[in-house]
């Protein structure tokens, strides 16, 4: 009898040990996987405060570059005020980045809002991040419908707040000769992205410029229509 005891005694504490090992082996096993877990979400945490660091740096870069070029224009049609052509402006309004090489058209300027920049000749993504760019239509003050197309950040930057502009509100654009052109605000609204009505050149020989930027919550384009004032 306490023989038989004795065998279900050593069953009971193999079992108790087993289970007890198997506690162990489970709890080293979540410890692990926590662990990895951390490691992994450490490893994000540093890749996007990177990616946001790179970007936020990237983006100050190309302000300032912003900031020059408006220097730079401003410099140069003061020299072309003194016997200079357009083509001299012109060539002192060409520049060179790591992405692209590029000119400066003009300036734009709405004090209704606080903004003023360079309007660089052609559009792509690069570019945009350095200024506003022409993205159809004439040169600056030329017959037909300027548009221009510049980047909503959500802040003060750029094109953020062209939907505070109200009708009648005035945007001033300057040439590579200095001459500044007045244009009145008659429409704003917005379209589908892929909807590119705006750019329509029949302007019955008038002077005009279309502003384009997106709407980044509803993926829209917020379009801003202005007429040269008479």
């Amino acid at each position: 009898m306490n023989q038989i005891l004795f065998c279900k005694n050593n069953e009971n504490n193999s079992t108790t040990m087993q289970q007890s090992k198997d506690t162990k082996s489970n709890k080293l096993k979540k410890t692990s996987f926590l662990k990895f877990q951390f490691i992994i979400c450490t490893i994000i945490a540093i890749f996007f405060s990177a990616y946001y660091g790179y970007s936020l740096y990237d983006k100050n870069k190309k302000e300032n570059i912003s900031e020059k070029l408006i220097d730079n224009f401003n410099i140069a049609n003061l020299y072309a005020n003194n016997n200079y052509n357009s083509t001299r402006v012109s060539n002192q309004n060409t520049y060179l980045t790591d992405e692209n090489k590029f000119s400066v058209i003009g300036l734009i300027e709405i004090n209704s809002i606080g903004l003023n920049y360079p309007i660089i000749s052609t559009f792509n993504y690069d570019l945009l991040k350095i200024s506003p760019c022409r993205f159809f239509g004439p040169m600056p003050n030329e017959v037909g419908n300027l548009c221009i197309a510049g980047h909503n950040y959500n802040n003060y930057k750029f094109f953020s707040k062209l939907k505070n502009l109200k009708i009648g509100d005035v945007i001033n654009i300057y040439d590579l000769t200095g001459n500044k052109v007045a244009y009145s605000v008659y429409n704003s609204f917005e379209t589908d992205y892929d909807d590119l009505s705006c750019i329509n050149q029949d302007t019955d020989g008038k002077r005009e410029i279309t502003l384009v930027t997106c709407n980044n919550i509803k993926n829209r384009r917020r379009i801003i229509k202005a007429t040269e004032k008479v």
